[in-house]
């Protein structure tokens, strides 16, 4: 009988960016594919593939005591149904509650997935401070299978969360992010006409989207030499699951000023990345950020902050800047350099499509997970 391997994600779209390779190769090895999640467009694509759907309520956004007690009692159910031989566990709440869950219906093994510590890590007042408590005693309960990996995506995020739940560090992986795709985002020259500087995530404050508004709206009104001639693009949409999100009535403010584009999401970010000579998120904490990734498989210069997850993903000075979080000034300047220096804006490009083929090839990080379930598995892999 084929070895049962069930995904918990939040949310479907997050699942198809950033593990469907993963559950494909497992397929391959001759794995049943279980996905749990809450199902927005994906649902026949996925069947299609050959997965067991597995609808789950939103774990999203913020919640109640009731309801995390409901969404635990639901994945309990889950798991006993199904019978798992091993759980892959991704993003916070489904991490979470799907550990606790999974030690209660004893689950033979588990892999928990930290993407990223989210909102909880970076808002700030009393409120914040109340959700961290709350979420790092949980943490302890999540992790504490006897069988289990925790894979990180940077080291901060690491040792945060091993101080907090006391994970042993036998249980512990760093896999550098969800990997890229090298056959599909390809290097190419720096466009021509006009400079675009693009900010590429979704329109959260925590991501930096209102910091790098205001260094573009800096940048415009500064008397910079070639600001006349550059173009800022946002690219992404809004998430109303998420607390960190623009309201759409804040997005239209911004596209309703001439100064800064708003291109919505798009699906062939292969494509669109190359149209950027720079690629920015200024965000406040991530786990490890699939845009900049993509951006240096592109071979395109980044500028991003100084912060846990973004400056793991870049070799700061040489495939791009970093800069202090919530610092539209200093964006703006770093932008600057970058713009007035076209050679260097190329140089950090091909030095980030190196780094992208060393460190971030997604067949590398797949292979990486299919050596952790079979060790989770006893070695005996499918």
């Amino acid at each position: 009988m084929n070895r049962r391997l069930l995904f918990v994600v939040n949310v479907d779209w997050f699942f198809r960016s950033h593990r469907l390779p993963i559950a494909l190769k497992a397929k391959e090895h001759g794995y049943e594919v279980h996905l749990a999640t809450e199902f927005t467009a994906y649902a026949e694509e996925f069947s299609q593939l050959g997965f067991r759907l597995h609808p789950l309520p939103s774990m999203r956004g913020a919640a109640g005591l009731l309801r995390s007690l409901l969404s635990l009692l639901t994945l309990i159910k889950l798991f006993r149904r199904v019978e798992p031989d091993l759980v892959h566990l991704v993003t916070i709440r489904p991490v979470v509650l799907g550990g606790i869950a999974a030690r209660i219906a004893r689950v033979p093994a588990v892999l928990s997935a930290i993407s990223g510590l989210g909102y909880v890590f970076v808002d700030t007042g009393f409120r914040a401070w109340i959700r961290r408590t709350v979420v790092s005693r949980l943490y302890s309960l999540a992790l504490g299978h006897r069988n289990l990996k925790v894979v990180f995506q940077n080291r901060d995020d690491r040792d945060e969360i091993s101080d907090i739940a006391g994970v042993d560090a036998r249980h512990i992986e760093i896999i550098r992010g969800s990997g890229v795709d090298l056959t599909t985002f390809c290097p190419s020259e720096l466009p021509g006409g006009k400079p675009l500087v693009m900010f590429a995530a979704r329109m959260l404050r925590d991501k930096g989207v209102l910091d790098f508004v205001s260094a573009a709206r800096m940048l415009q009104n500064s008397g910079f030499a070639l600001c006349g001639g550059v173009r800022f693009a946002l690219v992404g949409d809004i998430d109303p699951g998420n607390p960190a999100s623009l309201s759409r009535e804040e997005l239209a403010a911004i596209a309703s000023d001439a100064g800064v584009e708003v291109w919505g999401a798009r699906p062939d970010m292969h494509r669109v990345l190359p149209l950027a000579w720079v690629v920015v998120l200024p965000s406040y904490r991530e786990g490890l950020p699939r845009v900049l990734i993509e951006a240096a498989a592109c071979g395109r210069a980044v500028v991003t902050t100084d912060v846990p997850g973004c400056r793991d993903a870049i070799e700061p000075g040489v495939t791009g800047l970093l800069v202090p979080p919530r610092s539209p000034q200093e964006l703006a300047e770093a932008l600057k350099r970058l713009l007035n220096d076209p050679a260097r804006c190329s140089a950090m490009g091909s030095a980030g499509r190196a780094l992208a083929e060393t460190s971030f090839d997604i067949r590398g990080i797949v292979e990486r997970h299919m050596s952790i379930y079979a060790e989770l598995l006893g070695g005996g892999g499918a």
